[in-house]
């Protein structure tokens, strides 16, 4: 099971979730209360040891601004919410770097063909609301053995029954494992990885 810890802004916390186990670490880079600047993200860099994917997190910049801040940060991941094109994949993939693209379940049926990303995630259709919803619904994505996220309402106690509802490759949190808005819990991202990987 790949794990991905989101929305980390401590050293403490990248800690807690590299420790642990997660494959992938994620830095919000646009306008949230997770937000941390470009600067921040490549100084939480020194405590991602090699293996363990860094990822800069977006939601309205062009493919390209999101490129360029991903880079001043160091950060060889990019991370695209919202309605994106092809055009984005090849944008991303043309400067040297990974793709994970967001969708959610209200997404068109377009929108979770496979563009050449890396990793496809799948979010609820209300994205960071922390709400469970129905897991099973995307278990069609694990056909073909398809490299994709399960997201959205996946807290410790929930995401082994989740992962398995949903035949999810991999598994990425962030309001599920902290203790108020933006705020990780280092207890709770540990038992999150533990879970998952469990």
């Amino acid at each position: 099971m790949f794990v991905k810890v989101c929305g980390l802004s401590t050293p403490e916390s990248v800690q807690a979730a590299v420790e642990s186990g997660a494959d992938a670490v994620g830095f919000v880079l646009t306008k949230s209360p997770r937000q941390i600047s470009p600067d921040r993200a490549r100084d939480l860099l020194v405590h991602v040891p090699k293996g363990v994917a860094a990822v800069g997190v977006f939601r309205r910049e062009t493919a390209a601004d999101a490129v360029a801040t991903a880079r001043e940060a160091g950060l060889k991941w990019v991370q695209l919410h919202g309605s994106r094109s092809q055009e984005d994949v090849k944008t991303v993939h043309d400067a040297g770097m990974r793709l994970i693209r967001a969708v959610t379940m209200g997404a068109a049926p377009e929108e979770f063909e496979e563009w050449g990303e890396e990793l496809l995630l799948i979010d609820a259709a209300v994205p960071g609301s922390g709400e469970a919803w129905d897991f099973s619904s995307v278990r069609k994505f694990a056909l073909g053995g398809r490299h994709w996220l399960l997201a959205g309402g996946l807290t410790p106690s929930n995401v082994g029954a989740a992962a398995h509802e949903a035949a999810a490759w991999g598994v990425d949190v962030s309001s599920g494992v902290e203790s108020s808005r933006g705020v990780k819990d280092l207890e709770l991202v540990r038992a999150f990885v533990r879970a998952a990987k469990a």
